[in-house]
């Protein structure tokens, strides 16, 4: 009988005291993974959902700087074809409900004859916070670090040279 009514009480509490916090974990390291598949895909519902109202993404040097309905509107538009778009050497750190994710991504994408394809690998940040008790994704900062045809892209890692 005790067990049914605490049961009852849970059930009746607000979603957002069932949603969990950022946590430095696998599966928060899984989400991301599907951020990327997203932006390939150019599925706007997932970010729509996803990402922080106040979401921003700095590129490359600080040459362009997209705020969430900058890049939602322009996935909308469509974007160059992608052969694929993943990430390797992920780190988590983590402070409060606040996590940081870095680590490498490699973007392929289909040059204009559809047979061949060019690399991007970049370095990023990306920095997940705690929003009315879900996870969101905030900011992203993106720092390339290879670019060439398909095929041609060095192994790198996640080694900081000193």
């Amino acid at each position: 009988m005790i067990r049914s009514a605490l049961l009852l009480c849970l059930l009746l509490l607000p979603p957002a005291v069932h949603a969990a916090p950022c946590r430095p974990d696998a599966a928060l390291v899984e989400q991301d993974r599907r951020y990327e598949d997203a932006l390939r895909r150019a599925d706007v519902p997932f970010l729509r959902h996803w990402l922080a109202d106040d979401y921003v993404w700095v590129h490359n040097l600080g040459v362009q700087t997209e705020s969430r309905q900058d890049l939602l509107a322009r996935l909308e538009k469509g974007a160059a074809p992608m052969k694929s778009r993943t990430t390797s050497d992920v780190q988590a750190h983590a402070a409060g409900d606040t996590v940081v994710l870095r680590g490498l991504s490699s973007v392929e994408q289909w040059n204009a004859d559809g047979a061949t394809w060019r690399v991007n690998r970049y370095r990023f940040l990306r920095t997940y916070v705690t929003v009315a008790g879900q996870c969101r994704l905030l900011a992203v900062q993106t720092m390339k670090v290879f670019s060439g045809p398909g095929g041609s892209e060095p192994t790198l890692s996640g080694a900081t040279p000193r």
